[in-house]
């Protein structure tokens, strides 16, 4: 048995700990969870600052790889009631700060930001930036659909302080493209990157994925000799989560048997490492690479990667407020996730009540399992040297990694655990060692996307 077929289950892509289906809801509070908000306000916006992910969820058309919460609407007359809402939102947070937060980071997500006319994103920035300053060294990003991503669009975000775009690229194969219900040319891709450029962001990046339904290695080479070409400072390449199941009718616009499976799927993925390789990008974490000019390289280099819910940044702060619907803040000492319902989230911030659906709250254990698949995912390893990265269930998580080291995919030393080169594709299998909660409370049924 291969590697793979031996180790592909389904598994968490952990950009948080513990993972959302194992939040412990019953006993979340969210006036808890406030106080954790506040004392983690108090100990790191001085000091660091705070992020802020704003989500925008509306999108023209369906895409049916997509595994995000959003709404399908051509009605734009939907964009300044949502915004307004935001900006409810966030001055519910802002009353309750006893000095004004400083922002590190913001992050529009979506959906398509790009969704929303400049204007909007204008008054959702300005407004978000009137109750707070801006740290010395902020970084503003944002995604866009390299479809409908005007040069009005990308200069009004330059003009408020946004330096880095990512855009959502996936596969360049007209097939794969049909299948996906995602349509664009590498001629508008290339566009808007130039566009990008010219008016000065400082890191542009591009979401590829492989294991996409009829996708070829032909496909994966053509789309990443293309993106080279355009050479974006970073990118994503990530394995497809096909989890029709949680995301029903969203993910069926082809069939199970149309999609890549096992030792084919992998080929895809060696295939475009090795071509990212040859073309200067250096993989920093899993699924992303970086040229080395980029700034997530150098936070890579320095041990300053961090993981969160935006995914791979290299600005760490202690505190995230997420802000729309759907979207979860991180307090670091737990998650609170809002209202997936517009209507319900709407009459939450109505009643002056912040839009709060469940949550969880971290255990002692909770947290120190966090920080050892934090540092697993940004630095390929981890050490219980500090007496406070030990926990009572250490020594069998080791124990059960046995088999991985066998295979090569890991070296456990004395106090520290390292992730080889052979085990890097094997990080999300790693991690769930260490995932008690996912032991304690194996599910009946698939929760998560497979892992290779």
């Amino acid at each position: 048995m291969s590697l793979i077929q031996k180790y592909n289950v389904p598994g968490p892509r952990y950009t948080s700990y513990p993972t959302v289906p194992y939040w412990d809801t019953v006993h979340f509070s969210p006036e808890i969870w406030q106080n954790t908000m506040l004392q983690s306000f108090e100990e790191s916006n001085i000091g660091e600052g705070i992020s802020v992910y704003i989500h925008l969820p509306y999108c023209e058309s369906l895409c049916t790889f997509c595994g995000c919460h959003k709404y399908i609407t051509k009605r734009h007359e939907v964009e300044h009631p949502y915004i307004s809402a935001v900006l409810k939102e966030w001055s519910l947070y802002c009353n309750l700060f006893a000095q004004k937060p400083i922002i590190k980071e913001i992050h529009l997500g979506g959906g398509t930001p790009t969704f929303f006319a400049p204007q909007q994103l204008e008054h959702l920035i300005g407004g978000i930036l009137a109750r707070a300053e801006k740290a010395p060294d902020y970084e503003f990003s944002f995604e866009g659909h390299p479809n409908n991503t005007t040069q009005e669009h990308l200069q009004t975000l330059f003009d408020l302080g946004f330096r880095r775009v990512s855009f959502g690229v996936q596969d360049y194969s007209e097939k794969v493209q049909k299948a996906i219900h995602r349509f664009q040319s590498y001629e508008q891709v290339a566009k808007v990157t130039t566009w990008a450029r010219a008016i000065g962001y400082t890191s542009i990046s591009h979401d590829l994925i492989f294991g996409l339904p009829f996708q070829t290695l032909a496909d994966v080479a053509d789309t990443i000799n293309k993106t080279s070409l355009l050479k974006p400072d970073r990118l994503a390449f990530y394995s497809y989560a096909h989890v029709p199941w949680i995301k029903g009718n969203g993910q069926r616009g082809f069939r199970d048997e149309d999609l890549p499976r096992d030792e084919e799927k992998r080929q895809l993925y060696e295939t475009g490492k090795n071509l990212l390789a040859q073309n200067g990008y250096y993989e920093i974490g899993m699924d992303h690479f970086s040229l080395q000019e980029d700034g997530l390289f150098q936070a890579a280099k320095t041990g300053k990667l961090h993981r969160n819910f935006m995914g791979y940044t290299s600005s760490k702060t202690q505190l995230m407020i997420g802000l729309g619907v759907s979207a979860i803040s991180d307090s670091w000492y737990g998650f609170a996730q809002n209202e997936k319902s517009i209507d319900e989230y709407f009459a939450l911030l109505y009643q002056n009540k912040i839009p709060l659906v469940k949550g969880h709250l971290l255990t002692t254990e909770d947290l120190i399992i966090r920080r050892h698949i934090l540092n697993m995912m940004c630095q390929w390893s981890t050490s219980w040297l500090d007496d406070a990265l030990y926990f009572p269930g250490l020594p069998d998580v080791l124990a059960g990694l046995g088999e991985l080291e066998e295979d090569g995919l890991l070296y456990i030393h004395e106090q520290t655990l390292t992730i080889t080169e052979k085990g890097k594709p094997f990080v999300r299998n790693i991690c769930m060692a260490f995932d008690l909660l996912l032991k304690r409370k194996a599910p009946q049924t698939a929760l998560f996307s497979m892992t290779v």
